[in-house]
């Protein structure tokens, strides 16, 4: 569950809504259907998580719902969800505390990362507007040592010049 969130970007509430239907596995993608603003909207799929998706499928045999609780045709609690975040967090012993909505954001930082348009990033989001997502993805550290890089650069091409 923490994986599909993390590698989709996915609220809380859209994982816990998900379907098996939901899943194309020959497009790889994930259809998000009536999520915030109930508004459908499609994400990629990676084919790891696909895997690992389905040899959750094969083991648990959902009826309903992707993630089930102890009660079959009924989604799992998003309470219980928060608690298998802190007992995995625990696990890999990070020292910051981190929540679901931790992992969306990382999702959405990553891609900014990488070079992914913010555009794309506010479409894949679900986000209405732009300035949600400008917020939401906060400068990262990566890209404030590229800057850095950036202007020692210049700086010894300005030497260089005066000498």
């Amino acid at each position: 569950m923490l994986s599909l969130i993390y590698s989709c970007g996915l609220r809380c509430g859209e994982l816990l809504a998900l379907q098996p239907v939901h899943i194309d596995s020959k497009r790889n993608i994930v259809l998000l259907k009536n999520a915030k603003g109930k508004k459908d909207r499609i994400v990629p799929l990676s084919p790891k998580i696909l895997d690992m998706l389905r040899e959750y499928y094969s083991l648990y045999k959902p009826k309903k719902y992707l993630f089930e609780g102890q009660v079959a045709g009924v989604p799992y609690d998003s309470r219980s969800l928060q608690q298998v975040l802190k007992q995995a967090s625990h696990k890999a012993q990070l020292t910051k505390p981190a929540t679901l909505h931790w992992l969306r954001h990382s999702y959405a930082t990553h891609l900014l990362e990488s070079g992914t348009d913010l555009r794309y990033i506010q479409e894949l989001l679900g986000h209405n507007s732009s300035k949600t997502t400008e917020i939401y993805t906060h400068v990262s550290t990566k890209s404030i040592q590229q800057i850095k890089k950036s202007i020692l650069m210049i700086c010894k091409i300005k030497i260089k010049m005066y000498i």
